[in-house]
């Protein structure tokens, strides 16, 4: 049995949200020497709490915070190519517990204003309690930021639309497109042809058609919710706008399956 199929089985039976929190012990029972070397040697790094952690990313203390700086930078550079990073407002859009924002000012500085926001008050509250010079907000689920149109010039959604329904897809796009500036660009990542391999023979059908394929029967916008992305579907939600880049990276190994990446600009 594929484990796509698995994972199928497991929400129709509503285990899905069990099966996610014994992965969770396992992963930090496994990982405990890790973290707690990585704690006594790096005493003053802020630490969200371990779950927070686990459900934006992984519970790794060396992944969340040291790695994550070399994906900030790597961020920065592709934002680099299509816009001037000076005096830009910078959104991160589904931040989580901050895991790459917080690194952007020192990275990037230049007189930027710097925003993050997501639906997870926990996440959010921590955020704004622990990181500064960064502007959090706690959204819902509803397509909706508090933000002017035309606000910011820089969004970034690092595997956000992996965890939305067909419908928020369009809800969310459009509300993005809103308060981004004219030739404000938006770098979105997306579970595409590189996932394939974890549908199961039904939903490869409908991913062929350039049908989005949504694993649901669980809270939108957690982990464990999780939605597939052909090209011919992310073509046609960004038809509005100049794709700027499509960046497809081949698996170098079995284990991990690098998200598609999309660059785009509003017109």
């Amino acid at each position: 049995m594929k484990k796509g199929q698995i994972s199928n089985l497991l929400r129709g039976l509503g285990l899905m949200y069990f099966t996610d929190w014994v992965r969770y012990y396992i992963l930090k029972f496994k990982n405990r020497k890790i973290n707690k070397d990585f704690k006594s040697m790096n005493p003053d790094v802020k630490l969200p709490p371990d779950y927070l952690i686990y459900e934006s990313f992984q519970i790794n203390y060396q992944k969340y915070y040291t790695e994550s700086i070399e994906t900030a930078k790597w961020l920065t550079d592709h934002f680099k190519k299509h816009i001037d990073l000076k005096d830009k407002r910078i959104l991160d859009w589904g931040c989580g517990p901050g895991r790459i924002i917080r690194h952007l000012p020192h990275i990037i500085g230049n007189g930027c204003e710097y925003y993050g926001t997501d639906y997870n008050k926990e996440s959010i509250d921590w955020c704004s309690k622990n990181l500064t010079g960064i502007k959090f907000n706690n959204n819902s689920l509803k397509a909706q930021l508090p933000y002017e149109d035309s606000f910011i010039d820089v969004i970034y959604g690092i595997s956000i639309f992996t965890h939305l329904s067909e419908q928020l897809h369009f809800d969310w796009y459009k509300e993005l497109y809103r308060i981004l500036k004219p030739n404000g660009i938006m770098f979105l990542s997306t579970q595409g042809d590189n996932f394939k391999v974890k549908l199961t023979d039904l939903e490869l059908i409908k991913y062929d058609k350039n049908q989005l394929v949504v694993r649901g029967k669980v809270k939108e916008g957690h982990r464990t919710f999780s939605t597939f992305h052909p090209q011919g579907f992310m073509r046609q939600l960004f038809e509005n706008v100049e794709i700027l880049e499509h960046i497809v990276t081949k698996p170098e190994n079995g284990k991990w399956l690098p998200q598609d990446i999309w660059i785009i600009r509003k017109q």
